[in-house]
């Protein structure tokens, strides 16, 4: 799905330190959720864009993530993911990249514009 690989591709961008293109496939709805290793969970189109902001300004220099899928489930209108994601990228104020995995469960919504991003619940 095209939505995939637009995901996977921001993610990638998204290690470096640039939100934005996560933020674009989100739909702007308030039962949007976003919930990660930075600070729990968002809910709502407005904290999940604060949240997104707050998370990638933890890294820089990231380089492509790698992802697993495990399995993923498409209906109609929903297609939910789960994948293992493998990160390296600089944290916080670290000189050195730092390697990390996260699991990750994703779910796509069919809208009148497109396929959006609902909801996506990361740990590590």
């Amino acid at each position: 799905m095209q939505v995939i690989e637009k995901y996977h591709s921001g993610l990638d961008v998204f290690a470096v330190g640039d939100p934005e293109p996560i933020k674009a496939l989100y739909a702007r709805s308030e039962d949007v959720l976003l919930a990660n290793p930075f600070g729990g969970s968002s809910h709502g189109w407005d904290a999940v864009s604060q949240a997104l902001d707050f998370a990638s300004s933890n890294f820089r220099d990231g380089r492509p993530v790698r992802f697993e899928e495990v399995t993923r489930y498409v209906g109609a209108d929903l297609v939910t993911l789960f994948e293992h994601e493998h990160w390296e990228t600089k944290v916080g104020g670290r000189d050195e990249p730092s390697p990390f995995d996260l699991r990750v469960t994703t779910t796509f919504r069919l809208e009148s514009d497109g396929w959006q991003l609902v909801s996506r619940h990361a740990t590590r």
